[in-house]
């Protein structure tokens, strides 16, 4: 690839993600700008580290199979402010109730309700109408119960590629403490 068109098509593919409302795939992004899958690829990497290398506010991350352009986690409490709205905070049951799923997915409600030791239909309802769960199939056996899971929202709003890379249980554990996954 030439140095001209290169340069001209990593500025074509960082203007896609900066003005898309949602992530995109790199097949998407590739064959907007008319080049191979694995060229696409390449570049958006270089973007990435390019982001990753310069001071400044914004992010560009791989978010499953999608990129975007995103502010960085340091910026949040600036952003939360300009957008601040009361009441638009998760509870501390929902937030539980999240922190369970994400590590132990998929999971039925009954597990999270022995896990936390109450009910967590209220908690689970919030978290599928702020689109951080969803059903991800069901449980064979008796009932078949919905099973659930964390959604791409989660993953974009905890700045993450996909759970793999939330952060190990043991660091949220008091010492000498221990916990069954």
């Amino acid at each position: 690839m030439a140095v001209l068109f290169r340069d001209q098509t990593k500025s074509a593919l960082e203007a896609l993600l900066f003005v898309a409302s949602e992530p995109l795939t790199v097949q998407a992004l590739a064959r907007i700008v008319e080049i191979d899958v694995a060229d696409a690829l390449e570049l958006l990497l270089e973007l990435a580290k390019e982001y990753q290398d310069r001071p400044g506010g914004l992010k560009i991350v791989q978010v499953s199979d999608t990129w975007q352009i995103c502010t960085r986690p340091e910026c949040a409490p600036y952003i939360e402010r300009l957008y601040r709205k009361s009441g638009t905070g998760l509870s501390k049951a929902a937030i539980e109730t999240l922190a369970i799923i994400a590590y132990r997915q998929p999971i039925t409600r009954s597990e999270v309700e022995m896990i936390r030791g109450v009910k967590v239909d209220s908690p689970i309802n919030t978290l599928l109408e702020r689109n951080l769960i969803e059903e991800k199939g069901r449980r064979e056996g008796p009932g078949r119960p919905v099973l659930y899971g964390t959604t791409l929202e989660f993953l974009k709003h905890f700045g993450l590629k996909d759970v793999s890379e939330l952060p190990p249980l043991e660091e949220f554990l008091v010492e000498g403490e221990t916990i069954d996954i």
